[in-house]
C-alpha cells in the first residue's frame, strides 16, 4: 500500500511538471528571492549622515542619524561597532517643540573646543520645516572612561512652519581663525544659513542667519537684491531648492563650504550629489572653481553618481592621522541602494582646489 500511494504520488509530480506550457517558468522559477544581505555588516555599516571624531582612548566614533543619535566606533575604521546613542532619554523640550518628532534625530555634527565635545543634532519629521537643533556635551567619547556622561543643553534655533522660511537642521559647528564659533545649517527652503554662536557657551546665537548658498539666482528690481519671504509670489517651496546638509573645512587661507544638491533617502532613486565652493571669509561669500557664487547657484562637483553608487552627499571633511579625509554616505548600487559608509582622500593643487585622488 505504501509502495503504491508514493508511486501515484511521484507520477502525478511527472505529470505537473510536463504539463508546464513551453517557454514559462514555475512559480518559483517567477519569483527569484531578492539577495540578502547582513542587518549590520561591521566592515561595510550602512550609515545616514556620518561625522568622525577621534576620542581620548584612540578609537574613532562615528556619529549619524538615528533614534537618540546612532554612535558607533572602530579602534582601526575598517571594523565598526554599535555604542549606546546619544540622547537616552530623548528631551522633552525637543518633543514639545517639534510637532511629529518621536526621538529619530538626523544628522548630528561632532567638534572638541573649550574642554568640551559639542555635538549638535537635528529634530525635524519628513518635508516640513518645523524643526530645531539641539546642542549636548561630554567630558569624553570613550564610553568607559568614569567621566563620560552626555550633558543635553537645550536648543540653538528653532525654524517654525509658515514663519521662517528656512530649515533648522543639518547643523555643523566651525570655529574661525580669530576663536568665534559659527555654526551653519540648512535643507532645501532657502537653502544654508550661518549664525554666530555665544563664545561663552558654543549655544546662544548672536547673529540673525544668513544665507551662504542656494540653488537658485538671485532676483533684482530697480538694481536692489529681493529678499524671500514667506508671503507672495516671491516665496521659495521646499522641492525648488535641492540643497542642504552644511559642512564648512578649514584649510590653508580658505574656508571650504560643501553642501549637498538633489536628493538622498529614496534608495535606488536618490541622486545626491556632493558640491563645494570656497572663501577667505568664513561669512562668504563662496565661489566654485568657475567663478559662481554659491548663493546665487554655484558649486563645483566633487562626488555624486556614477558605476557603483546612485548618489553621494551629507558629508564631513576632517584632517586625521595626517590626511584628509572625506566622510559621506553614498547609495550603493551592488546593496540596492542602501546608504553605505563612504571615506575617500582629498588633495588640494596649488592653487587650492581639490583634485583628483592620484
Amino acid at each position: 500500500m505504501k509502495r503504491t500511494l508514493l508511486s501515484t504520488l511521484l507520477l502525478l509530480c511527472a505529470i505537473g511538471s510536463f504539463a508546464q506550457p513551453s517557454g514559462t517558468s514555475t512559480d518559483s522559477q517567477q519569483q527569484q528571492p531578492k539577495p540578502r544581505w547582513p542587518r549590520f555588516d561591521p566592515r561595510h555599516p550602512d550609515v545616514h549622515d556620518p561625522v568622525m571624531a577621534r576620542g581620548e582612548d584612540g578609537r574613532y566614533y562615528l556619529f549619524a542619524t538615528g533614534m537618540g543619535v546612532s554612535v558607533m566606533s572602530s579602534a582601526d575604521r575598517q571594523e565598526w561597532q554599535f555604542e549606546a546613542p546619544v540622547l537616552s532619554p530623548i528631551p522633552a523640550w525637543a518633543t514639545d517643540t517639534v510637532r511629529g518628532y518621536r526621538g529619530h534625530t538626523w544628522a548630528p555634527d561632532i567638534c572638541y573646543a573649550n574642554g568640551l565635545w559639542h555635538l549638535y543634532y537635528s529634530c525635524s519629521t519628513f518635508g516640513k520645516n518645523g524643526s530645531a537643533i539641539g546642542h549636548a556635551v561630554n567630558k569624553t567619547l570613550d564610553p568607559r572612561s568614569p567621566h563620560f556622561g552626555w550633558e543635553d543643553k537645550g536648543m540653538v534655533i528653532a525654524s517654525h512652519r509658515g514663519k521662517e522660511n528656512w530649515n533648522a537642521i543639518d547643523p555643523n559647528l566651525i570655529v574661525d581663525r580669530k576663536g568665534n564659533p559659527y555654526l551653519s545649517f540648512g535643507s532645501f527652503w532657502d537653502g544654508i544659513q550661518l549664525i554666530r554662536l555665544a563664545k561663552e557657551d558654543y549655544q546662544t546665537p548672536v547673529s540673525e542667519p544668513v544665507t551662504i548658498a542656494r540653488r537658485y539666482g538671485k532676483r533684482y528690481v530697480n538694481g536692489k537684491n529681493i529678499n524671500f519671504t514667506i508671503e507672495g509670489r516671491d516665496t521659495i517651496e521646499a522641492g525648488e531648492n535641492a540643497i542642504e546638509a552644511p559642512f564648512i573645512y578649514k584649510h590653508g587661507k580658505y574656508y571650504y563650504l560643501f553642501v549637498s544638491h538633489d536628493y538622498c533617502c529614496r534608495g535606488d532613486n536618490s541622486t545626491y550629489k556632493t558640491v563645494y565652493g570656497r572663501s577667505t571669509d568664513i561669512e562668504g561669500p563662496y565661489y566654485d572653481r568657475d567663478g559662481r557664487c554659491m548663493d546665487e547657484g554655484g558649486g563645483s562637483p566633487l562626488f555624486g553618481p556614477n558605476i557603483i553608487y546612485y548618489g553621494v552627499g551629507h558629508c564631513a571633511v576632517y584632517d586625521i592621522d595626517g590626511q584628509t579625509l572625506f566622510i559621506a554616505h553614498a547609495y550603493e548600487k551592488a546593496r540596492g541602494g542602501r546608504a553605505k559608509l563612504f571615506v575617500r582622500p582629498l588633495y588640494f593643487n596649488s592653487q587650492g582646489w581639490i583634485v583628483p585622488e592620484p
